[in-house]
């Protein structure tokens, strides 16, 4: 298991290098039926391949020839990677969906072993990928309700990010965490009439980070969507495995109120003096340098990458920037990490209003690119540009999805 999501496979497992990637084919490719986007990474497992679809279904295939062994429709849309552990004399296929909820699937034959759900709030969502470890699954609860202002009369905003440990033999919960320990209470009423509640926010978009030698999980949080303001928001949070307990938040971004359904829609009750957009949505990820020294690797929207000192409560080691950020920009899902260097991409996808029918579309000619920074000190080691802006409409070259 890659508790620290490091995204690294060496060069022999792989049997790929430099020098043969050009040379790649096409062996076989599989179509989802009926969806738009394919956004879950697909997972391979003894001859294998699991993966969700934005439907719904998560789907077990040959990897040889790209068939498919069994399916499974969940009840909302698989975004999240699948996660393959042991389950008695078997292996489960973990899975979390769009709805908050989460399945055990058996990975052989893909019956139902168990479902629950990590979060009941009714725009509660899972994005990042759950994290294995000694019998229990450890899950990160997001939401969609920064969207939800779109709507001038949703009465914004009641969801509080949070993450779930669940036994993973049974679903059955053994703490779950609030990102922010206060509940949302009334707060009067929006210049609509509607009434504003908080404080909320504060969503887990990726995957945590499993630091054995401290009996912690990392997590990299969003911002806040209503009033009060929370000090966990756009942070990175340390939890005890064992009980959930906060050991210690490192926010990088103050002034994090932020609703992204009010760049679009009416304003009515919006915040009047927003943040910027600047969650951390990647995974953090866990290096050693040393027998004495490690670093936390955090990549934020901001277009800031930080590295932290995980045994000095998240302490600052050094911090670059590599782009501009923003709502779809700066770093969105995850850098990866062998022994020296942090490789991240860079979003920084710009849109622009074409016309009333047609709406925004990309920016051809904005965003991208991968830089490789080292990761004792942050300093670029090279950049690679990102592809030439391309001709056909919506195209961009912005590089949103994690490296490995």
């Amino acid at each position: 298991y890659t508790l620290n999501n490091a995204r690294l496979v060496s060069s022999a497992d792989a049997e790929l290098t430099a020098g043969n990637v050009p040379g790649l084919k096409l062996k076989w490719a599989f179509a989802f039926p009926g969806d738009l986007s394919a956004y879950s990474q697909p997972v391979v497992f003894g001859g294998r391949l699991f993966v969700g679809s934005a439907g719904g279904t998560i789907y077990s295939l040959d990897t040889k020839t790209g068939c498919g062994f069994w399916s499974y429709d969940a009840l909302s849309g698989v975004r999240a990677a699948i996660v393959i552990a042991p389950f008695e004399d078997g292996f489960a296929a973990y899975a979390a969906d769009q709805q908050a909820n989460v399945y055990a699937v058996n990975a052989s034959t893909g019956k139902l072993l168990w479902k629950t759900r990590a979060d009941a709030h009714p725009q509660a969502r899972i994005t990042g990928s759950p994290q294995f470890y000694k019998g229990v699954l450890y899950v990160p609860v997001a939401s969609g309700e920064e969207w939800a202002k779109a709507d001038p009369d949703y009465e914004c905003c009641t969801f509080r990010g949070s993450v779930a440990a669940l036994d993973a033999r049974t679903g059955k919960q053994i703490w779950k965490t609030y990102t922010i320990p206060e509940t949302p209470k009334p707060l009067g009423k929006t210049r609509n009439g509607k009434q504003r509640w908080g404080p909320s926010g504060v969503s887990v978009w990726g995957a945590p980070a499993i630091d054995p030698k401290r009996n912690a999980l990392y997590i990299g949080t969003g911002e806040s969507t209503s009033e009060p303001e929370s000090s966990t928001a756009d942070a990175i949070l340390a939890m005890d495995l064992d009980t959930g307990k906060i050991l210690w938040a490192h926010q990088l971004t103050e002034n994090s109120l932020f609703r992204a359904g009010c760049v679009y829609s009416n304003r009515a009750s919006c915040p009047d003096r927003p943040g910027p957009d600047h969650d951390f949505t990647a995974s953090p990820v866990l290096r050693e340098l040393s027998k004495r020294k490690r670093v936390l690797i955090a990549g934020q929207k901001s277009g800031l990458v930080h590295a932290l000192d995980p045994d000095d409560e998240g302490e600052i080691v050094w911090q670059q920037k590599i782009g501009k950020g923003g709502l779809w920009g700066g770093v969105e899902w995850g850098p990866a990490a062998d022994e020296n260097n942090v490789y991240v991409p860079l979003s920084d996808l710009a849109l622009e209003n074409v016309n009333a029918d047609t709406g925004y579309r990309p920016v051809p000619s904005a965003g991208g690119g991968l830089f490789a920074l080292r990761l004792r000190d942050g300093k670029k080691v090279w950049s690679a540009p990102p592809p030439p802006a391309c001709a056909r409409p919506g195209c961009s070259p912005a590089q949103s999805a994690a490296a490995a």
